[in-house]
């Protein structure tokens, strides 16, 4: 039961992630303007490819479990960033001070699903674990 709720987490974990690539993708000007707003204006697009890389590769070998501990690395130098800059609560107005908290909490549970994930492993259902006991047959 362990194993099964272990692959639950972890696709539930990933699928914020790749759904951040996708809408990333998708909105990729808008994405842009938003840097803008809060305050980059240097290489702009390299900045977005690069969050686009992170997201998709570490978002996927968590969704898969190889190599799992990577791409929590991977994911948290993106996540943690993004949420100190993004939701930045202590700077605020008055009536969006609420809010920003509710989501900067939410992010913060999200780095310790991701650190949790580093300590533990990927579990007993990952690629990383079927590749270590599958067996390849010799021909000669």
């Amino acid at each position: 039961m362990r194993d099964i709720i272990d692959l639950i987490g972890r696709i539930f974990l990933s699928t914020i992630f790749i759904f951040e690539a996708v809408d990333s993708i998708l909105y990729f000007d808008k994405n842009l303007n938003s840097m803008r707003e809060y305050g980059f204006n240097d290489n702009l697009e390299t900045y977005l490819y690069a969050s686009i890389f992170l997201l998709v590769a570490g978002g996927l070998m968590v969704l898969f479990g190889y190599r799992s501990t990577l791409g929590s690395i991977l994911l948290l130098c993106y996540w943690i960033p993004v949420t100190l800059v993004i939701h930045d609560f202590w700077n605020a107005p008055k009536d969006q001070l609420r809010i920003e908290s509710i989501l900067f909490m939410k992010d913060i549970a999200i780095i310790g699903g991701l650190l949790m994930l580093m300590g533990k492993g990927s579990g007993r259902y990952s690629v990383k674990r079927l590749l270590a006991t599958t067996r390849v047959r010799s021909f000669m």
